[in-house]
C-alpha cells in the first residue's frame, strides 16, 4: 500500500504525507483497485496481480496494466466519451489513475441485465462503439506495432478459456484447438478482450469500457463474440428476460455490423459465430466460469448446446441465437 501511495505523491495527485485512505473496491479478479476522495474529486487507482483471484492456477503478465492504458489512451483519440479520464500513471509499479465514474450517473450494465433491464438501444450503442473503434484502428500499422501482445493475450485469453476448455472436453479439443489458431493468426484491428456487461458502465453519453487489460491488436471478431456470449448466458441467469437479452443481441450485432469495412462482413461474421460456442462453453468448464450458472441443469444446457455447435458450426450469429432461443423454450 505504501507504494501505492509514493506513486500517487510522484504524479503530484496527493502532497507528501497528506494522502486520504484508499478504500479496496470489490469485483477485482485481475487487478487490485481502490478508490480515493481528492480535493479535485474521487479517482480510482488500478494494479494488476500476478496471478489472478479464480480457484485454478492462472498467472499472468503484470505489464498488461500498461497495455490496458494504452488501450484508453488510443480510443480516447478514436471515441472520448468511450473510456475514463486518465490522470496519472507509473509503469515501475504497474499502476494508473483515473477518473471515478460515480455509479449513481455510471450504472453497471451488468446489474441493469441482472434487474431484467434489458434496453436493445444500449446494446446498439456498445456495438457501434466497439465497430468503430474497430474500424478506426484495423490496418493501422502503428497500432499495430503497440499492441503486439500475443504472448499475454494467450494466457490470458485463449489459454484459461479455450485450451484449458479443450483439456475438460477431449472430443471437443480439436475443433476449440482451431479455434485459438483462427483467432491468433487473424490480424485486423485493436481488440479490447473482456468486452462484457460487468466492464461497461452505461453513462449519460453512452457505454464507458473498462479493464482493457487483453488489449491485442488481433481478431475483432474475438470481441464480439465474447460480448454476445455474456447475452447468452444471462438468459439463463434471468429466465423472465431472455427475450430482451436475445433483442439485445441482434442490435448489438446490427450496430457493430455497419461499420466493418476492413474486410468482407460474412467472413467475420463466420470467425464470430464459429467461436461463440466456445466461449460458451468456457464460461462453463474453463477457468474462468461464471459465477450465477450454479445448477448443474444450467451448466449441462450450454454443454450440450455448445458442443452441437462446435461439432457442426454455423457461420450466421443469427442462426445461433434462433437455435438458443428454441433451446430455452419449454
Amino acid at each position: 500500500m505504501n507504494e501505492v501511495v509514493r506513486a500517487l505523491e510522484r504524479m503530484g495527485l496527493v502532497e507528501a504525507g497528506r494522502c486520504p485512505p484508499l478504500e479496496p473496491l470489490p469485483g477485482g479478479v485481475s487487478s487490485d483497485i481502490w478508490r480515493v476522495n481528492l480535493a479535485g474529486g474521487a479517482v480510482c487507482i488500478k494494479r494488476a496481480l500476478p496471478r489472478l483471484r479464480v480457484s485454478a492456477e492462472w498467472r499472468a503478465p503484470v505489464e498488461r496494466n500498461r497495455y490496458e492504458l494504452e488501450w484508453i489512451r488510443c480510443v480516447g483519440r478514436i471515441v472520448p466519451e468511450a473510456v475514463p479520464e486518465i490522470l496519472g500513471a507509473d509503469e515501475a509499479q504497474g499502476l494508473f489513475v483515473m477518473r471515478y465514474l460515480e455509479p449513481e450517473a455510471y450504472p453497471l450494465w451488468k446489474q441493469q441485465l441482472a434487474a431484467g433491464v434489458a434496453e436493445p438501444d444500449t446494446a446498439a450503442r456498445v456495438g457501434e462503439r466497439l465497430g468503430r473503434i474497430h474500424a478506426a484502428t484495423a490496418g493501422d500499422a502503428q497500432v499495430a506495432a503497440r499492441f503486439a501482445t500475443d504472448e499475454t493475450f494467450f494466457a490470458i485469453r485463449l489459454e484459461p478459456y479455450l485450451l484449458a476448455t479443450a483439456r475438460a472436453h477431449p472430443r471437443l479439443a480439436a475443433a476449440l484447438q482451431s479455434l485459438v489458431e483462427t483467432t491468433a493468426t487473424h490480424k485486423r484491428a485493436l481488440v479490447h478482450g473482456d468486452v462484457s456487461p460487468k466492464n461497461l458502465l452505461i453513462g449519460p453519453r453512452g457505454p464507458v469500457f473498462l479493464d482493457a487489460e487483453c488489449a491485442w491488436y488481433g481478431d475483432p471478431a474475438f470481441d464480439l463474440a465474447f460480448c454476445l456470449n455474456h447475452l447468452l448466458l444471462k438468459c439463463l441467469w434471468v429466465p423472465h428476460a431472455s427475450r430482451a437479452f436475445l433483442a439485445c443481441f441482434e442490435a448489438l450485432v446490427s450496430a457493430h455490423t455497419r461499420h466493418i469495412a476492413w474486410e468482407a462482413a460474412p467472413a467475420f461474421e463466420a470467425r464470430a459465430a464459429r467461436l461463440l460456442p466456445g466461449l460458451l462453453l468456457a464460461r462453463v468448464d474453463g477457468k474462468s466460469p461464471v459465477e450465477y450458472l450454479t445448477e448443474e441443469g444450467d451448466k449441462n444446457r450450454v454443454r450440450g448446446f455448445a458442443a452441437r455447435l462446435l461439432e457442426r458450426p454455423t457461420t450466421r450469429l443469427a442462426e445461433i441465437a434462433s437455435l438458443w432461443s428454441s433451446e430455452l423454450s419449454p
